[in-house]
């Protein structure tokens, strides 16, 4: 077995501690980019105040049985147990990412979610991000969607607006707490980003390319003959449109070939340290104030773009409540089969409606039963 040692965020108000054995050298690699490693976990260690994380593959080594698409994995005995009282985590037959790589949705959701429960805080799958107007205030807010639904573009959002400038503090998981002050502080419990790879590129997430470049580990996705990555959304920035590959299955591929050269979920994990937007707060013991929760995802017929909803009771209640469709959907589409809002760095227009919303600017929405929804000319669309 490969022992590996994970903490998270160390001497915070919110610090919790993690050990992991797993018999994966994928899995040691890439916890080593996704969570804080350091020895001095020993110095925050006590008794029994740690959680307890166990993963194999389920293949003896040697393995000398077929190993199913180059994965070592015993899918007909895949078994998860989360074990909240015990603070425990088993996991046997499966190295995909979601159940092996145990700190993240396992532990810093899952388990960390109970432990919240009991300690009186909050295990939250948000993203955190600093927004700063042209006049250089500062806001912090949280947004909340479902996988694939565009956290990380977000988080890592190059507004098209002069003067606004983003910058990132985590994309996934937040960990809050309310500070003496009364405000609500989050922190970020990660040390990198796992993110969805199709889809990715430099036209709809350029930081993202940018922090991977270096030190960071792909999974599932293709590879050209000279061993650049690829995958579906980066047809138009590779050079050789012809050149050879090889897709995620082991097999020969090239643009227009049947199916995928990727696979759907394929990921990249990469040091969040690397990201050029990274915020200077991004590992603060404290954490930063939050001013406003977003919960978004793929809008279905008959939703506004954003609307405020009248209370945190009224937004808990919301947020349970919202839908998402698996994919784009073909409502809110043009001719073209594009959608009418073309997200991505025009968000920021809807994120500056939020925050002039908060500074109570009169004129900006109507009130209807779902909530505040903006006026026609509250949101700027000039270009």
């Amino acid at each position: 077995m490969l022992p590996t040692q994970h903490q998270f965020v160390v001497f915070s108000p919110i610090q919790l501690q993690r050990f992991q054995l797993t018999d994966s050298n994928y899995v040691v690699l890439s916890m080593r980019i996704m969570s804080r490693v350091s020895n001095d976990v020993w110095d925050a260690l006590g008794e029994n105040d740690f959680v307890r994380c166990i993963h194999s593959v389920g293949l003896p080594r040697p393995v000398k049985q077929r190993v199913i698409n180059h994965w070592p994995c015993n899918p007909e005995r895949v078994l998860i147990a989360h074990r909240p009282a015990e603070r425990e985590i088993w996991s046997f037959g499966s190295g995909y990412g979601g159940n092996s790589l145990l700190g993240k949705k396992c532990f810093a959701l899952r388990i960390a979610s109970n432990i919240a429960k009991d300690e009186g805080w909050m295990a939250e799958h948000m993203l955190i991000m600093g927004v700063t107007r042209p006049n250089g205030k500062e806001h912090f807010v949280a947004a909340a969607f479902p996988s694939a639904c565009g956290k990380t573009n977000l988080a890592m959002l190059q507004p098209t607006l002069p003067g606004w400038k983003v910058r990132c503090l985590g994309d996934d998981i937040a960990w809050m707490k309310f500070g003496e002050d009364g405000r609500l502080y989050a922190i970020n419990p990660e040390a990198g980003f796992f993110g969805v790879a199709p889809g990715t590129s430099n036209k709809t997430n350029p930081m993202a390319v940018a922090t991977f470049q270096k030190n960071s580990i792909f999974t599932n996705v293709g590879e050209t003959i000279d061993g650049e990555y690829f995958w579906e959304g980066l047809e138009e920035e590779i050079k050789d449109k012809n050149i050879e590959m090889i897709n995620w299955l082991g097999e020969k591929w090239k643009i227009g070939d049947e199916g995928a050269c990727a696979h759907p979920n394929s990921r990249f994990a990469a040091p969040a340290s690397q990201c050029p937007i990274i915020h200077p707060d991004w590992e603060s013991p404290k954490g930063v104030p939050i001013e406003a929760i977003i919960f978004g995802g793929r809008r279905p017929a008959g939703v506004p773009l954003v609307f405020e909803t009248r209370s945190w009771l009224h937004g808990i209640f919301t947020g349970a409540c919202m839908k998402s469709e698996a994919t784009a959907a073909a409502e809110h589409k043009n001719a073209n089969n594009k959608s009418f809002w073309p997200g991505y760095g025009e968000n920021i227009r809807v994120i500056e409606w939020i925050l002039r919303r908060l500074d109570d600017e009169p004129n900006l929405g109507v009130d209807t039963p779902i909530g505040v929804v903006p006026k026609k000319v509250s949101i700027c669309i000039a270009a």
